[in-house]
């Protein structure tokens, strides 16, 4: 079959460079070049001589299916034959790829041994930039004519991946630029709303601990019971530091799985796991030149403290499915309300990490031991409160009322007190006298409770975690270690053994 190398030329690059979306663009491609040679799949991928990675490598087929591989690490052998195969010139063809390194190392994720390939180096400007293959089932498919076509396509598929490599890397500094403005004016929303009551009282000291550290880079640590306001802190540490500028990004460690913790952590590439159809910025990565909220820090799982630890170190990632190193710039704000002594003790957290993460402690008291605060936030959440419920005017709180509030135990603290305040604000709205505002629903402690409390004080607990910790370690020593069987923990404590193995995973204990 004659080829008029000219029109041939002229409708492959056509559709080389119709679409920035190189999924798309390779397809069309591949459409039409197989009317010319025996091809039934196409790939594009790109050489990373530094790291000896493939990376940005996609296959697709004559059908339509189209398959995003992670980037892979090469043999060493594999990089010597492709440094090679540049050398040698620029086209190859690949017969017998079960002798071929390259397509060895692809083995985990697409196999083509029973397939011929020809393969074209790609470079521009002296730079290579990639390779684009074409392949066929069988062997000797491809014949000295093809080789000539397809080295007819290497500017126009050299520019086409240069520019689609740029496109990604615009769109992926978009994505980072508006992520990062959103979530700066979030929080500077928020924050210009969000006054911190009791700077003059309850919270002086605090406070003026924030004020010495808040300039700094040291990393923090918030400690305090729920409810007592320590996102609130972390923001003004932020918007009273150096990075006010730079986006602060927050992170509830306790509400993310585990499985899921290191991409959201970290981020992902495109084809990393299923499900990874495009690549995501990790919040480490988003929060770059400014401050990092962990919240609930004592909830992460014992392999995330490993790796959380290594960026603390190393003030390094590395993407889910990525080999290459991103230095990352970040200040951390960590928070709890766990003893993490304690659990340090009971081995539920490491040491070292708690080493780097409490550099500066900054207790946040109660709200039952700043009472003082209580009717400034009490009219500070009537009037937010009214302003969301469109409530005008603003009811009003009496004295007695005020004081009864002080009279309460407060074991949910400052969010407690939102929350009543909002509720009282439902219930009277529609009321003849509105304009006063009454806590019919404040609780008082029972019984129990009043057990618990003296003098407007809870005593001293033991956490609930640190008992369960304690008792499954007392059983573990007993039984030497064992967990299941007629002399293991399990029977001890009279529970499954999966069971067992369930809480000690959560709560951190290693068995033998």
């Amino acid at each position: 079959m004659e080829v008029d190398e000219n029109e041939f030329f002229r409708q492959a690059t056509l559709r080389i460079c119709s679409s920035l979306d190189i999924e798309k663009a390779l397809f069309s491609c591949l459409q039409y070049i197989r009317m010319f040679m025996p091809a039934s799949k196409a790939s594009l991928g790109m050489f990373d001589r530094d790291t000896g990675t493939l990376r940005s490598l996609l296959f697709v087929d004559h059908a339509g299916n189209n398959q995003a591989l992670p980037p892979t690490h090469m043999s060493r052998e594999a990089i010597e034959q492709i440094e090679t195969g540049a050398r040698a010139g620029d086209v190859r063809i690949i017969d017998y790829a079960e002798h071929d390194r390259v397509v060895e190392s692809l083995r985990p994720y697409i196999d083509l041994r029973n397939h011929c390939s020809l393969v074209m180096e790609l470079s521009v400007e002296g730079k290579r930039v990639g390779a684009f293959a074409v392949m066929a089932p069988g062997r000797g498919r491809f014949t000295s004519e093809h080789v000539y076509l397809v080295s007819l396509l290497r500017e126009p598929f050299s520019i086409a991946m240069s520019n689609a490599l740029r496109y990604e890397e615009v769109v992926k500094l978009k994505d980072i630029l508006d992520a990062e403005n959103r979530e700066l004016s979030r929080e500077l929303r928020r924050f210009s709303s969000s006054e911190i009551i009791g700077v003059e009282h309850g919270l002086k000291s605090t406070m003026e601990l924030v004020g010495q550290v808040a300039p700094l880079n040291s990393p923090v640590m918030l400690l305090g019971e729920t409810g007592v306001g320590k996102e609130v802190l972390a923001n003004a540490i932020h918007h009273n530091s150096p990075r006010r500028g730079g986006p602060f990004v927050k992170v509830n460690c306790g509400a993310i799985p585990e499985n899921l913790l290191d991409s959201e952590l970290f981020g992902h590439e495109k084809g990393a796991f299923t499900g990874a159809v495009a690549q995501k910025l990790g919040r480490f990565e988003r929060a770059h030149g400014g401050t990092i909220f962990l919240d609930e820090v004592g909830e992460l799982a014992p392999q995330a403290q490993v790796r959380l630890l290594r960026v603390l170190q190393q003030k390094e990632i590395e993407r889910v499915g990525g080999t290459r190193t991103i230095a990352v710039d970040v200040r951390i704000v960590a928070a709890t309300h766990r003893d993490l002594e304690a659990l340090v003790r009971a081995g539920g957290f490491r040491s070292d990490l708690l080493f780097r993460l409490n550099v500066f402690p900054i207790l946040i008291p109660p709200l039952r031991e700043r009472k003082e605060d209580i009717p400034a936030l009490v009219d500070y959440f009537v009037g937010k409160k009214s302003k969301e419920l469109k409530i005008h005017p603003h009811p009003f709180v009496s004295a007695q009322e005020v004081a009864r509030l002080k009279s309460h135990h407060w074991p949910g603290n400052v969010r407690e007190l939102e929350n009543l305040v909002e509720r009282a604000l439902i219930h009277n709205r529609g009321k003849k006298n509105n304009r006063s505002l009454a806590f019919d629903h404040l609780e008082s402690p029972g019984p129990a409770e009043a057990s618990l409390v003296r003098h407007g004080e809870p005593r001293n607990l033991t956490p609930l975690d640190q008992l369960v910790s304690q008792h499954i370690l007392h059983a573990l020593s007993v039984c030497n270690g064992t967990v299941s069987g007629p002399r293991g923990a399990a029977r001890l404590l009279g529970l499954n053994p999966n069971t067992l193995r369930g809480r000690m995973k959560k709560l951190g204990i290693c068995s033998r």
